[in-house]
C-alpha cells in the first residue's frame, strides 16, 4: 500500500516580491488580506520593513512560496532599499485612488526599483501597479480611465495595473496570480535559455585531437 499519497517529487519555489508605495496607500492591509483573509481599520505604519509569507499549490506538483516585503512608505528613495530589494523577482507598487500625490510618486518609486533591483539577465524585474482603496471611488480625486491608465504602465514599465479594494478583497487574488504566472513564465524562459547556452557551448568546444600511431 502507498504510504505517500501526495506526489513525492514537488517542485518548491521561493520568491520575494516586494510591495512598495508612499506611506498609507494601504501596503499592509493588502498583505494582510492576501495572506490572512482578514482587513482592519487598526493596523499601525510600518516601520523599516515587515514579512508576510503565502504559500500556493500551484499545481499538484509545484508548491510557491510567496515571500511579501512590505516596505514602508517613509523608507522612500533611502539607501536602505537596496538592501531590501536585494535579490526580489517582482514588484508591487501601490497608490491610493483619494490622494494624487501618492500616484504622483509612483514613476519614482519604479525608477528607484530599476536601479536597484533587475533579473539575473539584466532585466527589470516585473512590477504590477495597485489602484488601492477602490471601495472609495466616489472619494477618487485620481483619474481611473482604463486607456490612461494603460498608457501610464506602458510609458513607466508597469506590465500592468488593478484596481484594488482590501476592504472590500478586490482584485488582490487576482493581481497576485497575473504577477506569479509571469514570474513563473520569465523562470522558464530563463532556464530554456541556459540549456540552450550550455548544449551551445558544447557543441562550440574543439574536438580532443586524435594521437598519432
Amino acid at each position: 500500500m502507498d504510504d505517500h499519497p501526495y506526489p513525492t517529487d514537488i517542485r518548491e519555489y521561493l520568491y520575494k516580491i516586494l510591495v512598495i508605495g508612499d506611506l498609507g496607500t494601504g501596503k499592509t492591509s493588502i498583505i494582510k488580506r492576501y495572506v490572512h483573509n482578514i482587513f482592519s481599520t487598526n493596523y499601525k505604519s510600518t516601520i523599516g520593513v515587515d514579512f508576510a509569507l503565502k504559500v500556493i499549490q500551484w499545481t499538484p506538483d509545484t508548491v510557491i512560496r510567496m515571500q511579501l516585503w512590505d516596505i514602508a512608505g517613509q523608507e522612500k528613495f533611502s539607501g536602505l532599499t537596496r538592501v531590501y530589494y536585494k535579490e526580489a523577482v517582482a514588484a508591487l507598487v501601490v497608490y491610493d485612488i483619494t490622494r494624487p500625490n501618492t500616484f504622483e510618486a509612483v514613476p519614482k518609486w519604479k525608477a528607484d526599483l530599476d536601479t536597484k533591483v533587475c533579473l539575473p539577465g539584466g532585466q527589470p524585474i516585473p512590477v504590477v501597479l495597485l489602484a488601492n482603496k477602490m471601495d472609495l471611488q466616489d472619494e477618487a480625486s485620481v483619474g481611473l480611465d482604463g486607456e490612461e491608465m494603460e498608457r501610464f504602465c506602458e510609458d513607466n514599465g508597469f506590465l500592468r495595473w488593478f484596481g484594488t479594494s482590501a476592504k472590500d478583497n478586490s482584485n488582490i487574488d487576482d493581481a497576485a496570480r497575473f504577477l506569479l504566472e509571469e514570474i513563473m513564465q520569465r523562470e522558464a524562459e530563463h532556464a530554456h535559455q541556459q540549456a540552450h547556452d550550455a548544449d551551445r557551448i558544447q557543441l562550440t568546444q574543439p574536438r580532443p585531437k586524435e594521437g598519432c600511431c
